[in-house]
This record gives C-alpha cells, structure tokens and sequence, in this order.
C-alpha cells in the first residue's frame, strides 16, 4: 500500500489538470455593458480558477516524485503514470487557455465570433508537443542530470499565468497584448519549439549539491521574488524566461547567446519599466499624443528585439549542428 502513495500523488495531478479543463470549456465568451453603454466582449473570471488548478497540479507533480524518493517507492508505472498526468495538467489544459484566448482575440474583430475553426486549432500543438516531449524524456537515458527541451511543466505554469496577469494587470498595453492573436501564435510557436528541440536546460537534480549548481536557481527565485513584488502575475513569465536563459549560460556552447538574451531582456524589461513609469505622468496631462507615440516606439523596439533574439536562438541551434 505503501508504495502506491507516490501514484495516488499523480493522480491527484491529473484530477486537478482534469478540474481546469472544465473551468476552462466552461468559460464561454460573454457579452457585457463597458462604461459607456456599450456592448464588449469579455472572457469570464472564472478561467483563472483553471490557472489555479494547474498551479495546484505543479505543486502536487513536484511532491509525487520526492514522496517516490522518500518512500523508494519509484516504479516503471509511476513513471509513465506520471506523464500522462503531465500531458493532460500542462498540455491540455494550458492548450485550451491559448484555444480560448485565441477565440477572444478573433472575437474583438468585425464578425470574429464566426470565425472559422482552423484558425484556433493551432492552440493545440501546444499539447502535441507536449507530449512528443515527454515521450522523449521516458526513453532517453542522458537526462539524468538536465533536460534536453524545456519541460512541460515549466510551459504549462507559463500558459497558466496569463489569464492572472489579463485579469489582475492594469497595463492598458499587457491587456491588448493579451486580445492579439499573433501574441498567442506566437506563444504557441515559441513553447512549442522550446519543448520538442534539444536545447540543453537546467534540471533540479545533482550527483553532489554545490552553491555553483544552485546558483541559476537562486537567481530566479530572486527574479520571481522581485517581479512579483514590482510587476505582480507578471513575475511568472519573467521567471520563466529567466529560467531559459540561465540554461542557456550555463552550457558553453550556448554561452554567447544566452548573453546575449539576457542583454536583450535586461533592455526589454527597462523599456517596460519606463513605460509604466511614465504612464501615469503622460497619460493624465496634456501630452497624449506624445504617450502614444512613445508607447508605439517602445512596442515597435521589442518587437524588433524579440524578433532578433528568435533568429540568434536559430542560428546558434544551426551552428552547433553543422559542428
């Protein structure tokens, strides 16, 4: 009996996982009066109760396996119990959060709401690659000691927080960030790469604990703790691409370039913050054409930033190959 209390953990997993996704089917589309009388369409509160089940099923993932170790208790079954757990609290559910964000971008539009299925299906790839990933992991014995991809878990509370930082934020920018379809389809492009690639990624798990080993980790932390008392929700994809970029430092071969994102976050991140200092003293004065104008150029230089940190990141990938 013992022993099955590791699986009983992985269930509760995916009980929780199974919990969102019918917080999150359950949340259709409304329509609501704004404060001027007019009809909008809005995405109900209730989806952040999905985050919050996934965040539950992230904290229970991570307990399944130190009560395994603890007990000695790991099993085969365990293991592939776990990833089927995994597959649907951090691939589907965080999946059909893009699938109905995607609905609501459309929605925003002239006639959105009839928009042809296909275009939302892309929110789906997020699951599939989800689950080559763990596929992947359950057979490749050189991923004892780091990971090869990002894990799905990671992806999953990233997913996860966006309907907390949409719902809590009062960032006019970040809240139409959240309304853009190319922001999610870009989310999905860029998750799902970060998963099924081999890119090398730091993993909590070490032969002889040092405070060098442990030194990326205690480095997000701080950045979580930060960005979480400055930015609040915000602090979860702050954190998560922290969590890539001190991966990519921290193997040699993807030194140069995790330098180089680091850079281009720093520079993105002080682009934010000068944006949400500023707000408030442009925004309540005359200058307003003056606040719009900034927040175009900021928003065209992260753009440009992103799109440059996306081509370095391929071809850094095609280098080490050819090598």
């Amino acid at each position: 009996m013992i022993k099955q209390i590791p699986n009983i953990f992985t269930l509760l997993n995916l009980f929780f996982g199974c919990i969102a996704i019918i917080l999150i089917m359950q949340t259709g589309l409304t329509i609501a009066m704004d404060n001027s009388e007019q009809q909008v369409i809005v995405i109900p509160e209730k989806i952040y109760w999905a985050s919050a089940m996934i965040g539950i099923a992230a904290v229970i993932d991570f307990l399944d396996g130190f009560v395994a170790r603890l007990l000695k208790a790991t099993s085969p079954i365990g293991a592939q119990l776990d990833s089927l757990a995994d597959v649907v609290s951090f691939g589907v559910a965080p999946g059909l959060i893009i699938y109905q964000f995607l609905l609501f971008s459309y929605a925003q539009q002239e006639n959105g709401l009839d928009i042809n299925i296909i275009w939302l299906l892309p929110a789906l790839i997020v699951p599939c690659a989800g689950a080559y990933r763990l596929a992947r992991f359950n057979v490749d014995t050189e991923q004892s000691h780091g990971f090869k991809g990002v894990p799905i878990p990671a992806v999953g509370l990233l997913i996860a927080s966006f309907p907390l930082v949409y719902w809590f934020s009062s960032n006019e920018w970040i809240i139409n960030l959240c309304r853009n379809k190319w922001f999610w389809y870009a989310v999905i492009f860029i998750v799902s790469y970060l998963m099924v690639s081999s890119l090398p990624m730091l993993a909590l798990k070490f032969s002889n604990i040092s405070f060098k080993k442990l030194l990326p980790f205690i480095i997000i932390v701080l950045v979580a703790l930060i960005s979480a008392f400055l930015f609040g929700w915000l602090a979860v994809p702050l954190s998560f691409i922290a969590y890539v970029i001190l991966s990519f430092i921290a193997y040699k071969q993807f030194r140069e370039l995790g330098i180089i994102l680091l850079a281009m976050a720093v520079i993105c991140l002080i682009c934010f913050v000068m944006l949400k200092l500023n707000s408030d003293l442009y925004i309540n004065i005359k200058y307003y054409q003056e606040y719009n104008n900034l927040l175009l150029n900021l928003r065209i230089y992260s753009i440009l930033l992103f799109i440059l940190s996306i081509g370095c990141l391929f071809a850094a990938y095609k280098l080490k190959n050819r090598k």
